[in-house]
């Protein structure tokens, strides 16, 4: 049922997405908004991508270095109170998400796939500073329900990270509910969006220069 709800809106919704649509160029800042009205270019590579320790990955991950450190540090000091965060979706190239997104389409179909993946170039995980995380189990698709998903609601701010799709958010990210999908923002935008129950796309908005 939550699917259809979801396809229902988007399909009403579906004129403000992927709509007038705003090229980045070499994005460097770590609050830029990639969504469906924002794309990055097919060649577009961060230039300081930096593998994330194997202690806190499934394999081998890579993030922005910034969003690296603090990823790390923030899985370190989870484990040191008995929650396991492990990376296990990390910087995804142009190609790498045109084919996920293609398949989602084959396998689900169009609207399904416009809630469930971003076309090639919209997806934040091209920027390398997006990340989707489990507890051991590397099943994300239930992260909702470990403890771990409780301990990261209440202090990925703090290391800047902020729960990009949140629930009842959909009609402005126009992607359904991820609670395993995390973005880093720094930690002072982060701390705002939080203490705010912001989206990006809000923070954004409100802080127009």
């Amino acid at each position: 049922m939550e699917k259809i709800i979801y396809i229902l809106l988007l399909i009403i919704l579906e004129n403000d997405f992927y709509k007038d649509v705003n090229t980045l160029y070499n994005p460097t800042s770590y609050d830029y908004l990639v969504n469906k009205n924002n794309k990055l270019t097919s060649d577009y590579i961060p230039d300081d991508l930096e593998i994330i320790n194997v202690k806190y990955s499934c394999e081998n991950k890579y993030l922005r270095k910034e969003a690296r450190i603090n990823f790390e540090n923030m899985a370190k000091d989870a484990k040191k109170k008995g929650f396991n965060i492990v990376a296990v979706s990390t910087y995804r190239s142009y190609e790498y998400q045109e084919k996920l997104y293609n398949n989602y389409v084959l396998d689900k179909g169009f609207y399904y796939a416009d809630i469930a993946s971003a076309r090639a170039g919209h997806s934040e995980h091209q920027t390398g500073l997006a990340i989707d995380v489990a507890n051991e189990s590397l099943d994300y698709d239930n992260f909702e329900s470990t403890k771990e998903f409780d301990w990261m609601k209440k202090n990925a701010y703090k290391y800047g990270f902020i729960l990009r799709y949140p629930k009842g958010k959909f009609h402005i990210t126009g992607f359904k509910y991820e609670p395993w999908h995390y973005r880093y923002v720094g930690i002072d935008i982060a701390t705002y969006i939080y203490k705010n129950k912001l989206t990006l796309e809000e923070y954004k908005s409100l802080n127009k220069k």
